[in-house]
C-alpha cells in the first residue's frame, strides 16, 4: 500500500478560517451572522405580535417562596461564571443575603 503524500492543493491557506472550508465560502458564523439576526428578530416579533406575553411571564413566575429561591440561586451560579460580569460584579453583596456588620 502507498503512503499517503500530502497535496499541497488539500492543505489549509494562510488566513483562512477551518471553519469556511467545513462549511463551504460564503457561510457565515459568530458575530457576522446577519442572517441569524434577522431571523431571531424575525421570530421574536412574531412571536410578540400573535402571543400573550404578560400570561407567558406570569406563569414562569415561582410557585413558592423555596422556588423562587431557588431560581435567585440558579441565577447568581450563572452570573457567577459569566465572563461579561468583571470582578465587580462578583463583589457585590447579594441583595437578598442577611447583612453583616464588621
Amino acid at each position: 500500500m502507498e503512503p499517503k503524500r500530502n497535496d499541497p492543493q488539500q492543505q489549509q491557506q494562510p488566513g483562512s478560517s477551518g471553519q469556511q472550508q467545513q462549511a463551504g465560502a460564503g457561510q457565515q458564523y459568530g458575530e457576522g451572522n446577519y442572517k441569524a439576526t434577522r431571523d431571531y428578530n424575525a421570530g421574536l416579533k412574531e412571536h410578540v405580535e400573535h402571543h400573550d406575553i404578560e400570561r407567558e411571564a406570569r406563569a414562569a413566575e415561582p410557585k413558592s417562596e423555596q422556588e423562587a429561591r431557588e431560581m435567585e440561586a440558579a441565577e447568581r451560579e450563572g452570573r457567577s461564571r459569566s465572563k461579561g460580569e468583571g470582578e465587580e460584579a462578583r463583589k457585590r453583596p447579594d441583595p437578598n443575603s442577611p447583612k453583616t456588620e464588621l
